[in-house]
């Protein structure tokens, strides 16, 4: 998939953070036969942007923010691109239109999550969850992904998913799961 950098992204940019781009653009099949231009953002983690000229889309950019760079903001701000996508020509009836995911950010964090695994390396940013959670987010991370796949399954049903998701969240376990890497029982300990 094509994708143009902005110069002033070109000079931040580090190998980490291109690797990350080029794997997450793997999981957007919809975005396949467009160019993307990726920029540079200070403000905030990232933001997407469809720009329409004379009613057609005419350019799919996002902004990012390498310092702190996580794969749920890139796929965050991709799937803002898809949402723009689905919405397509502005001069098409709206029932003309295709509308898988829908539009609003919390709609576009429950199907980042749901995507795939890669994009659970952070918390998001708007679905609503305990402070400990997101603080913990790697040991809640998979029950998360999960209600996010349920989630979408119940839109096909039930109108207020996002609150079934939220109210579902907020049931998980307060307690942290008693897992403990076995990386951190092999620490070195030094008297010194």
């Amino acid at each position: 998939m094509p994708f143009r950098l902005t110069p002033l992204l070109q000079k931040r940019l580090t190998r980490r953070a291109q690797e990350m781009i080029t794997s997450s653009l793997a999981y957007f099949p919809e975005l396949d036969g467009n160019t993307i231009t990726i920029g540079y953002t200070r403000k905030h983690l990232g933001s997407a942007t469809v720009v329409y000229r004379k009613g057609m889309i005419s350019q799919l950019v996002i902004r990012l923010k390498v310092r702190k760079l996580s794969y749920q903001t890139i796929g965050h701000e991709l799937t803002h691109l898809v949402q723009g996508l689905a919405r397509g020509d502005r001069r098409a009836p709206s029932s003309v239109r295709g509308d898988n995911i829908p539009s609003g950010e919390k709609q576009c964090d429950i199907w980042t999550l749901a995507r795939d695994r890669i994009f659970c390396d952070d918390a998001p940013t708007y679905i609503r969850m305990s402070r400990a959670m997101r603080e913990h987010w790697p040991a809640y991370a998979e029950a998360v992904r999960d209600l996010c796949i349920a989630a979408i399954e119940k839109r096909k049903t039930h109108r207020l998913y996002i609150r079934w998701l939220e109210t579902e969240i907020h049931r998980l376990p307060r307690r942290l799961p008693e897992k403990i890497s076995p990386g951190q029982l092999e620490l070195p300990f030094s008297n010194r």
